[in-house]
């Protein structure tokens, strides 16, 4: 007794909750980006993440509850991700690179995320709309508290007034028109696109220098 018969395979390890969580978002995350909220199903992304339809609902009731927690998630790592450069060490202009090279970075390693995120806009959920504005409201000011500094000193703009919002905005649309570009684009180098963005933008934030 006790003795594995020849041949027998092992027990299969059961997920814990997070881990199962986990790949039912990522698996959600590829759906959403490809086909947007009302092309995917939640039986598609249960296939899809190897789980059982009802595995799906333990975790969120209902798909819409699913997207939002996936583009809730998915933006918290991009701000993460990009805010470590923001605030890092060095002089501004070489701060300014790596940020620049980490949005490129994110784009490049988590196209399915960047999708979701900025171009993923057509759902016609009046919820998801204003969660989705919400995000993105959210996202500006965080990036706007991270570059607070900078934006005082290279630009001569109270980071607290509603134009240094706006001059955020205007940066982080204008890194991501490049990375949509740069989808159709994939020969093009990343340092070469890092470079030019700097070109252009470091002339407005280092004109002090």
């Amino acid at each position: 007794m006790g003795v594995k018969a020849m041949g027998e395979d092992p027990p299969k390890t059961r997920m814990r909750g997070p881990a199962r969580r986990a790949v039912i978002t990522e698996a959600a995350l590829g759906i959403f980006a490809s086909k947007g909220y009302h092309g995917a199903s939640l039986g598609e992304i249960a296939s899809a993440a190897g789980v059982a339809r009802t595995v799906v609902y333990d975790h969120f009731p209902s798909k819409r509850v699913l997207l939002l927690a996936v583009m809730q998630e998915q933006n918290a790592a991009l701000v993460e991700y990009v805010g470590a450069r923001i605030t890092g060490v060095g002089p501004a202009r070489e701060r300014m690179r790596s940020t620049t090279d980490a949005y490129f970075g994110f784009a490049q390693s988590k196209p399915a995320a960047r999708r979701l995120l900025f171009d993923r806009t057509d759902e016609d959920d009046p919820e998801i709309r204003t969660v989705r504005r919400g995000i993105r409201e959210a996202r500006t000011q965080a990036v706007t508290v991270l570059l607070g500094g900078d934006i005082r000193a290279r630009v001569g703009l109270d980071p607290q007034e509603p134009i240094a919002e706006a001059m955020v905005e205007l940066l982080i649309a204008g890194l991501d028109g490049v990375a949509q570009w740069w989808e159709h684009h994939p020969e093009m180098p990343r340092s070469v696109l890092v470079e030019g963005a700097m070109r252009l933008l470091w002339t407005g934030l280092g004109h002090a220098e």
